[in-house]
């Protein structure tokens, strides 16, 4: 049987927050950026890059160890 790694399935959900506080925070402070297309499509990136990464944290902690 396998034991759930919750430390990684914590990590996971606080990547997750950190991507969507991040974009939310860049998207409010946006107009002050000369090229605010430019830097959106790079937070956008950036935070779909660190989600994605809280997402296969969260599988390879419901994935487990053996016991």
């Amino acid at each position: 049987m396998r034991r759930i790694k919750w430390r990684s399935i914590v990590g996971g959900v606080f990547f997750m927050i950190l991507a969507v506080g991040f974009y939310f925070f860049m998207l409010a402070n946006i107009s002050m950026s000369t090229d605010p297309q430019e830097m959106m499509r790079l937070v956008g990136q950036l935070s779909g890059f660190v989600f994605a990464l809280g997402v296969m944290l969260i599988l390879i902690g419901l994935i487990g160890k053996k016991a």
